[in-house]
């Protein structure tokens, strides 16, 4: 196809950065707002059980669900790298396999989920009162998850070939939609929990329809074409190969933050009270990291594909420039005025007092996960997958775990909870910045780009 200004491979790299990298982090703004409006109107209008109910069912829903995200960004960067490649006839088979992947990743997921949905609550431990409406809740979501995933599969194909922009506004569109119909079924017609769930797969359905049309309507290499959607067998290979690393990594840190979860439930309410209110705080400084990590994977991912390799690293060096000199700034931020924002959540003196002391430790350490989002991002965006995910879970989730399993029991305060952070973190990061300097990663990603049996970028 005829080679169009492409400013992810051509243009001023931080003022590209900049313009990618923002409407992801509002997006992610308006998805935390859409998960806090949710259990506030449930909370206030339905009642403690049902908000309960639906709470409850958040770990097990996110397993499932980050897993499959994780499997689909495989997709997005063999697109980003097809794109940055000029290869339309490969980019057109990557997004109708990215396609069937989500129809089909549906099906698994939503008879599996259903199947399970009663045997996991009563595995973990629900209380009777609130069973339910807990697998009520979990039931309804399933039947729409399909919506979900298009959701994101499509929002994946924008992102790869650098429009960040849409799925802002679609996003933006969804939370609206999921706002009035949450009032409308629950405060309206008192439809309770069965109102919640049907509102949230109302509004992930709208989402999926609007990014259809959007990729339906392009006329570029990437449209959408009902009758085209099916399973390019080596293309799946690659989205596989990159993606199942990343599925499998969230599935590690959702293990391992049950454990953390679990570990601070034993010091009482007043703590698991006060690391509520930390993570709603803490939210802020992972939407930054993780939208700044998606646009270097990106950029990295089209920059390969267009064999350009210098300004790959160069763009992953102003993004980590970049990354680091915000979070630098917005973790002092954080422990200049930790009492004050805790102090939002709760006028329980005792709960903010344990929320900063907690933030003593979390605040001057958030900079090291930076090299670990961004080089593994980089990595990843050229196309090798494990390696990152086997660094990070051993590093990161694997120290989590033995942290918690053998030095807290020992030293049983918040504080050593705490610890566990900047001790994975550093120790990661370290070794993230050891591989990634040694450049042995990009040589093996550059060899199968030329390797024909691995189906990758090809020349222009």
């Amino acid at each position: 196809m005829e080679k169009t200004k492409n400013g992810i491979t051509e243009g001023v790299i931080w003022k590209q950065l900049l313009l990618f990298f923002f409407p992801i982090l509002i997006g992610t703004f308006f998805q935390q707002l859409y998960n806090t409006v949710d259990t506030i109107i449930v909370g206030q209008f339905v009642g403690t059980e049902a908000l309960a109910a639906v709470g409850t069912t958040g770990t097990v829903i996110n397993l499932l669900v980050g897993f499959f995200v994780g499997v689909a960004s495989g997709a997005t960067v063999i697109i980003s790298q097809y794109f940055g490649a000029n290869d339309r006839e490969n980019l057109s088979k990557s997004v109708h396999t990215s396609m069937a992947l989500a129809v089909a990743g549906g099906v698994v997921i939503m008879v599996f989920g259903i199947v399970t949905a009663r045997p996991t609550m009563l595995a973990m431990g629900v209380p009777d009162d609130i069973m339910d409406d807990a697998v009520l809740y979990m039931n309804v979501y399933y039947l729409g998850i399909i919506g979900n995933l298009i959701y994101n599969i499509g929002t994946g194909v924008l992102r790869a070939i650098g429009d960040s922009r849409m799925p802002l506004y679609v996003l933006i569109v969804c939370c609206l939609a999921n706002v009035v119909l949450d009032l409308l079924f629950v405060v309206v017609f008192h439809w309770g929990v069965f109102g919640v769930a049907f509102a949230t797969i109302l509004s992930q359905l709208i989402s999926a329809v609007l990014l259809m049309i959007r990729l339906m309507g392009t006329q570029e290499a990437y449209r959408v074409e009902l009758r085209k959607i099916r399973f390019h067998k080596d293309i799946l290979k690659n989205v596989v190969r990159i993606g199942l690393p990343a599925g499998l990594q969230s599935v590690m840190y959702s293990f391992s933050n049950i454990l953390i979860q679990a570990s601070i439930n034993s010091f009482g309410t007043t703590a698991i009270a006060a690391w509520a209110a930390i993570g709603k705080i803490d939210g802020f400084i992972w939407m930054v990291m993780n939208a700044f990590g998606i646009a270097v994977t990106t950029f990295a991912g089209q920059n390969f594909g267009a064999r350009q390799y210098d300004r790959m690293k160069r763009c992953t060096r102003v993004g980590l420039g970049m990354c680091l000199g915000t979070i630098i700034a917005l973790s002092a931020l954080l422990f200049i005025f930790r009492y004050q924002l805790l102090m939002f959540f709760t006028g329980d003196a005792e709960v903010v007092n344990i929320g900063a002391q907690f933030y003593l430790v979390l605040a001057p350490s958030y900079f090291t996960f930076v090299f670990i989002e961004i080089l593994s991002g980089a990595i990843r965006g050229a196309g090798e997958a494990l390696q990152p995910m086997l660094i990070t879970c051993i590093g990161v989730c694997g120290l989590r775990v033995v942290w918690i399993l053998l030095v807290v029991p020992y030293w049983h305060t918040m504080q050593m909870v705490a610890m566990n952070y900047p001790v994975s973190w550093v120790i990661t990061a370290v070794i993230f910045v050891i591989y990634y300097l040694r450049g042995k990663w990009l040589d093996r990603c550059i060899k199968r780009e030329h390797d024909p049996q691995h189906g990758t970028a090809t020349e222009a």
